[in-house]
């Protein structure tokens, strides 16, 4: 391995061009080098902020090459597993775009080739490496609250191309398998607590996905009430309410997209103090977390147990919707 992290993305999708190719590219401690794509022309933007950039006519051939150390995996969601299970079998690393899996025992796979390949194969949850989450979790943590009473996350935006592989049930769409992750998984993270009883859950089915889910879950110290949609304007919000404040955070997952990442606390009184990051990349932490995990032999701080533990979670939650 040279002294930095040589990276290759299997596929050109447009979020990979948009945001995780660039932040490849700019992250310390390693380097965009390949990508594999069947359409030479979608490689060519990807160039233009990579010069040198090794093109790939397919996955395989990609996989192949021993210059490359890491691949980030952007391909349709029920491509993950295969293709994150052949990375790592092939001697790479794994990113992988979320979910990882459609269902947890997909990452049981991968977490068999993991120990067996001894390759860290992870998914690209991007907002657990931003720090208005580490903040959130210290708050709770160090008692600003006081003892958690309710949780309520959102996370929506609209979207009815049913051509669109998030509409399509074939390629691993609907609204709990695109973002259910981040409006569940987060409050996982930012608690460190586990859901005890799934309550309710209200689904609205569109061409075999689920378009809109709604959910209340018992929590060991709080009640939680969460939704997630792909028929409704954009919005999103984390909201958690104690005994002795309230913390908010307006932008929670599409940071410098949706909007700027803050957090607020809200106290009696009218008193709020508030935590502005304007310039944080959490795709670029995100990055340089998985370049230091391999490099210098650092804690990946979301191992693929974690995941498996939302995805569980999402399962339950699917099953509930269907029956």
């Amino acid at each position: 391995m040279a002294d930095h992290l040589r990276w290759g993305i299997l596929g050109a999708a447009n979020f990979a061009r948009q945001h995780m190719a660039p932040a490849i590219h700019a992250a310390r401690g390693g380097a965009l080098s390949a990508i594999a794509t069947s359409s030479p022309e979608k490689a060519a933007p990807f160039a233009t902020f990579a010069p040198g950039l090794r093109i790939f006519s397919d996955y395989d051939a990609l996989l192949a090459d021993p210059e490359i150390d890491a691949v980030y995996i952007p391909l349709p969601n029920a491509l993950h597993v295969a293709w994150s299970e052949k990375a790592a079998e092939a001697g790479k690393h794994v990113l992988c775009e979320k979910p990882i899996a459609m269902e947890a025992v997909g990452i049981d796979r991968l977490i068999a080739a993991r120990d067996r390949t001894g390759k860290l194969i992870a998914e690209a949850w991007m907002i657990a490496h931003h720090p208005q989450f580490a903040k959130a979790r210290a708050l709770i943590q160090d008692g600003a609250l006081g003892k958690l009473v309710r949780i309520d996350s959102t996370h929506s935006f609209f979207n009815d191309d049913l051509d669109n592989i998030r509409n399509r049930p074939e390629t691993g769409g609907g609204a709990l398998g695109d973002i259910g992750i981040y409006a569940f998984g987060s409050i996982r993270l930012i608690t460190g607590q586990e859901p005890e009883q799934l309550l309710a859950v209200e689904t609205d089915w569109t061409n075999g996905i689920d378009a809109t889910t709604h959910i209340m879950v018992r929590f060991p110290e709080f009640l939680y009430t969460g939704r997630v949609s792909m028929r409704a304007a954009p919005w999103q919000e984390i909201v958690v309410h104690g005994e002795r404040a309230v913390m908010r955070l307006p932008v929670p997952f599409n940071v410098q997209v949706f909007g700027q990442a803050s957090l607020e606390l809200h106290r009696p009184g009218g008193h709020v103090e508030t935590w502005r990051w304007p310039a944080e990349n959490h795709y670029v932490l995100q990055v340089e977390a998985f370049n230091q995990a391999v490099m210098e032999q650092a804690d990946w701080p979301l191992p693929l147990e974690f995941s498996r533990g939302t995805q569980a979670w999402i399962d339950q939650i699917l099953a509930a919707a269907r029956s």
